[in-house]
């Protein structure tokens, strides 16, 4: 998949500052940096993305092991087991296709999360949503007859004869705790960079204790908090709290290179 450097779009917000005399165009662009900020701290995993990709089906032998074939019991995969008298078996002595059923799942992998799916393209023709589902993690089932194409027509164009695409929306919801943690960041960069007032991010960031008439006034460094992975501000950092504790900088992947993965166009 391709590296991603910020959400696809500005996530919603229900703002609980004053608003009124702030341009349209100037909200938009600090909701959008907003919504990049929180983001980024929250794992590049929240909001989905529209995404194109033409898979390559995976076959019922490529997942068999070696010994499987060797040993002569089955045309499944290797599924060992200790039996009852100590000694190792095979569980895929039915002769099963896949490592579920001994029936082929018909089943091609999507990178995900997978948000939704919008739409399922064979060679122009676009499949009814209840043939097929999507089984975790990122799994297209084909419900029914028939199955997956087993190759395609890489150089024609979407949507040909010949072709299989998948199109789905990959990324986590935007619940209503992230619209609230947004809606508060927004308020908060509106207040020092869109012209509403002295704080936000105007804010003289180098004080950290204030003496003045007898009042002492000791304040957290900023640059401790932002190294952190957080924002200062209490709503915000609640939310990232919970969704990423372990301030995580982006989603773990697992590869392999035995794995191929489904092709997505870049240009044009």
């Amino acid at each position: 998949m391709p590296i991603e450097t910020g959400p696809c779009e500005a996530w919603p917000t229900e703002l609980c500052c004053n608003v009124e005399g702030v341009e349209e165009e100037t909200l938009a662009r600090w909701t959008l940096v907003a919504s990049q900020i929180l983001w980024a701290l929250s794992g590049r995993r929240i909001g989905p993305c529209p995404v194109v990709v033409r898979p390559c089906r995976r076959s019922c032998l490529e997942s068999a092991g070696f010994f499987s074939f060797q040993a002569g019991l089955g045309t499944g995969p290797w599924i060992p087991y200790i039996g009852a008298d100590g000694l190792w078996r095979n569980a895929s002595v039915c002769g099963c296709r896949s490592d579920c059923s001994c029936g082929e799942l018909c089943e091609v992998y999507l990178p995900g999360p997978v948000y939704d799916i919008t739409e399922v393209n064979i060679d122009g023709e676009v499949l009814a949503p209840e043939t097929y589902r999507v089984d975790a993690p990122g799994r297209l089932v084909r419900v029914g007859d028939g199955c997956w194409p087993d190759c395609q027509d890489m150089a024609a164009p979407p949507g040909e004869d010949g072709t299989f695409t998948v199109k789905y929306r990959i990324g986590l919801p935007v619940d209503e705790a992230a619209v609230a943690a947004v809606s508060e960041l927004t308020c908060h960069l509106l207040k020092g960079c869109g012209g509403t007032g002295t704080c936000g991010c105007k804010a003289n960031k180098n004080i950290t204790r204030l003496t003045r008439q007898g009042v002492e006034m000791e304040m957290s460094d900023p640059t401790v908090i932002y190294s952190e992975g957080r924002t200062g501000l209490p709503l915000v950092d609640l939310w990232l709290i919970t969704v990423n504790p372990y301030r995580l900088t982006s989603p773990s992947r697992v590869y392999s290179p035995d794995f191929r993965y489904p092709r997505v166009q870049q240009w044009p």
